[in-house]
């Protein structure tokens, strides 16, 4: 569970009270196993939101708790329970072939060389990049790239999966991959917090959107009811989104 109670961050200004409000006096629970779509225009705070979830970025007023506890009390739990996917992938690489890169968390945690090899397998087999340990990270497509982004953070074993623009720059076919890898994930009980401000690809497998405008929640519901409202936060919804129930997903 992830509970984020009047969290209220600003950037710029010599004494934290000037400067600009990226997120304000935001509150909301993400129980363990929903997916969640944070949604909103460029600007309106989602990036910022998410990344004070495992404390990436602190708040200037209000807390964040990740399983009971205070994310700025214990850094490791948060960020163990909590597995981040930046918009660029290139930004969380930190070795030259996927197995090493996935390798990477596990290894920081101390784990054991057998328990590192088996997280490692069960995270590319998660992503569909079985087999391919040994493939450069540079020699990949953008989808596969952002397979091993993916793989890297459920190394980890979090409890909940973040990902910040997940489609950005993918084509077709890539976009069906990782949608379908996000499928699968929500079948077997993580939670997905999916931040996006077109919410086409994951809208049918949605438990719920969150939409921002200035910093602020501006709609709190399921799919269905949200799609209602959520043009007016200046995001995409697919065509008849809020005609009716959402397909199952089996």
């Amino acid at each position: 569970m992830i509970e984020v109670d009047g969290v209220t961050c600003r950037y710029g200004g010599s004494d934290g009270r000037d400067g600009v409000t990226a997120v304000d006096d935001v509150s909301l629970s993400v129980p363990d196993g929903e997916f969640l779509i944070v949604a909103g225009a460029n600007g309106s705070g989602k990036t910022t939101l998410v990344r004070t979830f495992n404390g990436l970025v602190d708040s200037d007023a209000g807390t964040v708790s990740v399983n009971g506890t205070p994310v700025d009390e214990d850094l490791v739990a948060a960020r163990t329970a909590v597995g981040m996917v930046f918009q660029d992938p290139r930004d969380q690489f930190v070795a030259a072939t996927v197995g090493a890169d996935v390798a990477f968390g596990p290894e920081n945690l101390g784990l054991a060389h057998a328990e590192i090899d088996r997280r490692v397998e069960a995270a590319l087999d998660a992503v569909n990049m079985a087999g391919r340990g040994t493939d450069r990270i540079a020699s990949l497509s953008g989808g596969e790239r952002e397979r091993v982004a993916i793989a890297g953070a459920l190394a980890m074993e979090p409890d909940h999966l973040v990902l910040d623009e997940p489609f950005t720059g993918l084509d077709e076919p890539a976009r069906r991959s990782v949608v379908d890898r996000l499928r699968a994930l929500r079948r077997a009980g993580t939670g997905v917090v999916a931040v996006t401000h077109d919410l086409r690809d994951v809208f049918e497998i949605a438990d719920r959107v969150v939409g921002l405008a200035d910093g602020r929640v501006a709609v709190d519901a399921p799919p269905a009811a949200a799609a209602e409202s959520l043009p007016g936060v200046d995001v995409r919804v697919p065509d008849g989104a809020a005609a009716g129930p959402r397909p199952s997903d089996g």
